[in-house]
């Protein structure tokens, strides 16, 4: 308590003393900070289309440096930095991220004491307040009710006894946790929560720490779905593309994925070659000596020490799984108008989930699951009336601590982008593109990971940067190869975030301590991310991914080959 005391007085003191040092511009063109961030949040849709974009631009950034010095410079980014490296060092996430929000509100408040206390809680009371997040908090809850509740009927209990006879080793078991995450591609939220629910009872079996099997999830989420033209993040993706070219960019753009490719291609070399590095081989030698967590802070444990009913069978858990896969697809669909004969996407599958609503769509798709899992047991009598509302409260129980860093997470994400660290970074990118064209992929790539390690958003990133990248590049092979380094990107750095959304689902998928897969799942991913930079390096002259993407492949495999050798 002490050392985050001092920890929180030192930050605040340099966060202080840097906001002294900002300054503000001196010439404006807008009549008022609002009209200047209106401007400001259409950026995506005026670098292309607005002639007077330079002066323009200029001018709003200078009138919002008016109220809040620090706008649109580098020091926007220091928040997010400095709640990161508190984490990494002192293993708190939850005082980390504060620290982290209450630095970037006073620099937004310009050392301003009281007005940093109100904008922190304004901001997180906005977070929370968003129809998105709240219905992905609604969908975590019944997430977590439906897996107590299936605790509680013995459904885990007896898949575990089933797979112990039909998945006999390590590398099986890691595999099958690796398939199953690459067929559910619909959505990366969803992905991490069922795959982590289906497979913890055989990687428990088989004594695979949390850890790994968090990085399995994690691996398997995002770069399964930014190479998936049926998933939501296809959807979003087109939705900031040029009119007219979005799905069809973002198919041409997946052979040049290399960082999402040759992610799936690690998971699947280190289940085969039977290979850790870094914190994640301690993490597995531990697992192999019966210790599944590697920390002394186990949030999950008692949900994984709950006993079942004897009577359950495997059917007490596939039914209820594929039930919510069936139904969280159908609901999503429904949102993008697939049943509505007025609508556009009326029986156009494809159309229907690019408009679809995913945060209302997994609500409606849990919600029906629970009801059909509450069918299957009360009748039976495996799981009584008091016990399936008691897993009400259960789930909410199980899923707080992923609740509450999500919710530090967003507000953290909300105070970087109140202070223009998004429109720092276009900005960057935008004048730094003429003369590097050929090198702008590997630029593009090495930004767009950097921006989404720093906000915790992919979406966010890929939204800000795609529409700067194409307009550079209004066509050719040039421009598919720079838009793939962006997602490639934004991938990989909501891969490393620990306040990315997606890795803290894979925390809770697995029921892993979040900082525990952030430490280890960090060397595996920076090992991707560097070779994947070279493999951009090179595409941007040789602009071919058939010859590309081998060369990367050889390379990862020469790394791997060279770590295991130096292990020996």
């Amino acid at each position: 308590m002490r050392t985050t005391v001092r920890n929180l007085i030192l930050v605040m003191m340099v966060v202080a003393l840097l906001g002294c040092f900002a300054f503000a511009a001196t010439a404006a063109e807008f009549e008022s900070s609002d009209d200047a961030l209106a401007y400001l949040d259409g950026y995506s849709d005026n670098v292309g289309t607005d002639e007077n974009f330079e002066e323009n631009i200029s001018a709003a950034i200078d009138t919002m440096q008016q109220e809040i010095s620090v706008y649109a410079t580098i020091l926007a980014l220091l928040p997010p930095v400095i709640a990161i490296v508190l984490a990494l060092i002192t293993k708190e996430v939850y005082s980390s991220l504060f620290i982290g929000i209450l630095s970037g509100a006073l620099l937004y408040s310009n050392g301003n004491v009281w007005s940093m206390v109100t904008f922190t809680f304004d901001t997180m009371i906005g977070m929370l307040s968003d129809s998105w997040n709240v219905g992905i908090l609604i969908f975590l809850v019944v997430l977590g009710m439906m897996v107590s509740l299936v605790n509680r009927a013995g459904g885990t209990a007896a898949y575990g006894r089933w797979a112990a006879t039909h998945i006999k080793s390590r590398t099986g078991a890691l595999i099958s946790t690796c398939v199953l995450g690459m067929l559910i591609f619909i959505d990366d939220y969803f992905n991490c929560l069922t795959v982590g629910s289906v497979m913890r009872p055989v990687t428990d079996k088989h004594n695979i720490s949390r850890s790994k099997l968090a990085y399995i999830i994690d691996a398997t989420a995002a770069p399964v779905c930014i190479i998936a033209p049926i998933s939501s993040w296809a959807a979003a993706v087109s939705s900031v593309a040029p009119e007219g070219q979005g799905l069809k960019l973002f198919i041409s753009a997946i052979p040049y994925n290399f960082y999402a490719l040759l992610t799936l291609t690690m998971v699947i070399l280190m289940s085969v070659l039977k290979m850790d590095f870094g914190k994640m081989r301690l993490h597995e030698q531990n697992a192999m000596n019966g210790d599944l967590y590697s920390s002394e802070n186990r949030p999950y444990a008692a949900a994984d020490q709950q006993e079942g009913n004897p009577r359950g069978r495997v059917i007490d858990l596939i039914i209820p799984i594929v039930s919510l896969i069936i139904c969280c697809v159908l609901t999503m669909v429904y949102t993008g108008g697939f049943f509505d004969a007025t609508s556009d996407s009326y029986m156009n599958f494809i159309d229907a989930f690019g408009n679809s609503d995913a945060s209302v769509g997994l609500v409606l798709g849990s919600v029906l699951a629970l009801v059909i899992t509450a069918i299957l047991y009360v009748p039976r009598k495996i799981v009584t009336m008091k016990e399936f509302t008691g897993s009400v409260s259960d789930g909410f129980k199980l899923m707080a601590s992923a609740i509450l860093i999500l919710t530090f997470a967003w507000t953290l994400s909300g105070v970087t982008n109140a202070m223009g660290a998004k429109i720092f970074v276009a900005e960057f990118v935008r004048t730094a593109a003429s003369g590097l064209s050929n090198f702008l992929p590997g630029i593009v790539f090495l930004i767009a990971l950097g921006l989404a390690f720093a906000t915790g958003t992919s979406w966010g990133t890929f939204g800000i940067l795609l529409p700067i990248v194409c307009s550079v590049f209004p066509n050719g092979e040039l421009m598919v190869v720079a838009v793939s380094a962006c997602l490639a990107g934004a991938v990989a750095g909501d891969h490393c975030s620990p306040i990315s959304d997606t890795t803290i689902m894979a925390s809770t998928g697995a029921q892993c301590e979040h900082i525990n897969h952030v430490s280890t799942q960090l060397p595996y991913a920076m090992l991707v991310a560097g070779v994947s930079f070279v493999g951009f390096v090179l595409a941007g002259f040789v602009q071919s991914a058939w010859i590309v993407l081998p060369i990367c492949l050889v390379l990862l495999i020469a790394a791997l080959l060279v770590i295991r050798r130096i292990q020996k």
